[in-house]
């Protein structure tokens, strides 16, 4: 039989075998697709966002959420199989991701050496970190960095790259352990800011200012970071969890003062958003995984080994994962772990 709206035929490894897949959408070429096994899900602080409506408000409950995930393919579409194989390890940024089996574009999938979490790490917070510091940082020996949760999924990539382009790095952080975490990965300042006053630190020993903010925190971080730019600065916002559990997603910001503040400095402002930089992703996850794979950037996993009921396992522990992130509790990256069922009816 031929495939047909909402049908494919799929190559499994037993063979040619016909699928109904009901629930996909009309805009996919069915025939360039594959059957993918989530083994790892990636969180996001912008999870919360998608599921509240705020990335695309005419989207209606019920929907899928999740971002990024990584696995094995258990079946493919005919064309598909000129480039994949069953068994064979792949990632993928798609919204829907927090599923255990997910139907995947064969274009938008990463081929990968192995099903190992370190991978997932790459997918969305490297590649931001990565594209983002790329193209509007300026990044130059002896520069000085300021990157605001620093110990994140996100913030220890940009930590570890700020350093690579040979400049000084300042962190903050909620506790002495994501400190050490820190330091162990090259940051040359680390601010606990449950014991230190920001504002304070970096007025005593950065007195001239900073010339690179990295910031994801937002609200009183934000008007703190603005203050600490130096002459020319730039401050990138790639984020502002402190605000995305508001019925607005915002936090309050002294924003009357901002062009007064960016145009005294000469400093600008300006906000990244992974979508927008498609066509850089290839090139910069090609980079990430020869770094990642060669040992030269640690990819940092928290599974919730620490969190009070024990790690992440399972779709039912992602909205465990989820608070665990807006708890500060977490270093690195957080990943949930989806155990393959031996009651699979695939």
């Amino acid at each position: 039989m031929q495939p047909g709206p909402g049908r494919i035929c799929i190559l499994c490894g037993s063979g040619a075998k016909e699928t109904v897949l009901e629930s996909c959408s009309a805009g996919i070429n069915l025939v360039n697709i594959f059957l993918f096994s989530s083994r790892f899900v990636g969180i996001n602080a912008s999870d919360i966002n998608y599921s509240a409506g705020r990335y695309d408000p005419s989207v209606k409950p019920p929907f899928d959420i999740g971002f990024e995930g990584i696995g094995d393919v258990v079946a493919l579409g005919l064309s598909a199989s000129a480039d994949y194989t069953v068994g064979q390890a792949v990632a993928y940024v798609k919204a829907g991701s927090f599923a255990e089996y997910t139907v995947v574009p064969a274009k938008q999938a990463v081929p990968l050496p192995s099903v190992k979490p370190e991978f997932l790490t790459l997918m969305v917070s490297g590649a931001t970190a990565y594209i983002s510091l790329k193209e509007l940082g300026e990044l130059s020996e002896g520069k000085k960095v300021l990157v605001t949760a620093a110990a994140g999924g996100t913030g220890q990539f940009a930590v570890q790259l700020a350093k690579k382009a040979k400049c000084h790095v300042i962190g903050t952080c909620s506790s002495d352990e994501k400190g050490g975490f820190l330091k162990s990965i090259g940051c040359d300042r680390t601010i606990n800011y449950k014991t230190e006053n920001v504002e304070s630190v970096l007025r005593k020993d950065y007195p001239e200012g900073v010339d690179v903010v990295y910031e994801s925190v937002g609200g009183k971080m934000f008007d703190l970071a603005l203050n600490s730019l130096a002459t020319k600065g730039r401050l990138i916002i790639i984020g502002f969890i402190t605000g995305y559990q508001n019925p607005t997603g915002l936090q309050p910001i002294k924003a009357e003062l901002l062009p007064a503040k960016l145009l005294k400095k000469s400093a600008s402002i300006r906000g990244f958003f992974l979508n927008h930089y498609f066509s850089e992703y290839k090139t910069a996850l090609e980079h990430l995984l020869k770094m990642c794979e060669s040992g030269d950037l640690v990819c940092e996993v928290d599974v919730g080994d620490t969190s009070p009921e024990g790690k992440f396992t399972g779709l039912e522990s992602v909205f465990r994962a989820v608070d665990y992130m807006y708890m500060g509790k977490n270093t690195g990256k957080i990943v949930v772990e989806l155990p393959h069922s031996v009651n699979s009816k695939l």
